[in-house]
């Protein structure tokens, strides 16, 4: 299982990369092979909407299972990856990379002090059965 340490994590197993206060949000590696293959991705939010932490932002489905996506932090939506629409096999491929989700302009960082580093991460992924 890859767990950047340089991420921050939700117990809903979204990541959030911090660069100044915009907040890159997508799912773990560990979120993507418990649904396996990725069949369908749906953004359930437009850029300029103002999002809350823990509202789903997106939907995803897989052959095993529907999962939402939610915003690990609260803000304005700044931009969707489009891209994931049409190829969200990318999503299984490179979770951290070309499979980023939003960027969200924070209204609250201080809401990523409630997120887990990547230590706390693995051990909770570890607690679920991995």
């Amino acid at each position: 299982m890859n767990v950047p340490t340089n991420l921050k994590y939700a117990k809903t197993d979204e990541w959030v990369k911090v660069e100044g206060n915009i907040a890159i949000i997508g799912v773990s590696d560990y979120a993507q092979s418990q649904l396996s293959d990725i069949v369908y991705f749906e953004f359930k939010v437009d850029p300029g909407d103002m999002v809350s932490k823990d509202q789903s932002v997106a939907t995803l489905e897989s052959v095993k299972a529907a999962a939402d996506v939610n915003a690990p932090v609260s803000g304005k939506v700044l931009e969707l990856n489009q891209s994931l629409t049409d190829q969200f096999e990318v999503i299984n491929n490179d979770p951290y990379g070309a499979a980023w989700m939003l960027k969200i302009e924070m209204s609250n960082p201080a809401e990523l002090d409630t997120l887990m580093d990547a230590a706390a991460y693995e051990a909770y992924c570890q607690e679920r059965g991995h």
